[in-house]
């Protein structure tokens, strides 16, 4: 699910946003339980494209540091 070459080494997972801290960063609750904090991506932060508690979305992972991300996509809210 690689986008391009540049990316190639990083983990893309789902999660639900859990909680939102301060400067456009947030703890998301992965698929496999693992919770990580997370900022959100440039393309997200110029279309003003806001994320809210509950929300489902796509997180790159590095394989360097698990316990850190960048939110690439809001998929909405979860049906949970």
């Amino acid at each position: 699910m690689n986008r391009n070459k540049k990316n190639i080494n990083l983990i893309e997972m789902e999660g639900i946003v859990t909680q939102c801290l301060s400067n456009g960063m947030f703890k998301i609750q992965l698929e496999n339980g693992f919770q990580v904090i997370a900022h959100l991506s440039g393309k997200i932060r110029r279309n003003f494209i806001k994320i809210l508690l509950g929300d489902k979305v796509i997180v790159e992972l590095s394989p360097y540091d698990l316990a850190r991300g960048r939110i690439i996509y809001r998929i909405g809210k979860s049906k949970n």
